[in-house]
């Protein structure tokens, strides 16, 4: 009886390493943009300096999710995170394949703080530093392109 219980471990031990998942690999579909509203960012005095198309962050998977797995995105698109309430905020580039200016704007959608060109694939936290409500995701480089300063401010429609 003790051949048998062996043999049968034995049998079973064999087939498990036979269906060895070493060699498969997982192929994840890409995440494409979608347009889901216009964001226009302006100067402290009102003038504007770039409208883009953006997608929105609104439920806790999508703000945990952000832009993440995306392997590009439009110089004219950008991701804007909308929280409840107004916290100091810290974001990460774990699995985000692109990287990105991160924009931290408090309740009033003025900006208050920059993380400028958060590296790909960086588990480091990118704080806030002051409260934020809004966090709006570009490519980055923007940031110092549009010339953005603190002060300056988002508005934003929904399609």
């Amino acid at each position: 009886m003790k051949k048998i219980v062996c043999l049968l471990c034995f049998a079973v031990a064999m087939v498990s390493c036979g269906d060895s998942n070493e060699n498969k690999k997982i192929k994840t579909v890409e995440i494409k943009f979608t347009k889901e509203g216009e964001l226009t960012l302006s100067k402290a005095n009102g003038d504007d300096i770039v409208t883009l198309d953006i997608e929105f962050a609104e439920t806790n998977y999508e703000r945990e999710t952000g832009l993440m797995y995306r392997t590009s995105m439009k110089q004219n698109q950008g991701m804007l995170f909308i929280f409840e309430t107004e916290f100091p905020r810290s974001f990460y580039m774990k699995n985000t394949y692109i990287p990105l200016d991160i924009i931290y704007l408090d309740k009033d959608k003025k900006i208050v703080s920059f993380q400028e060109n958060a590296q790909p694939m960086n588990v480091e936290g990118l704080p806030s530093e002051v409260p934020a409500m809004y966090v709006l995701e570009v490519n980055a480089g923007l940031a110092e392109k549009w010339l953005l300063e603190i002060g300056d401010s988002i508005t934003f429609v929904k399609d």
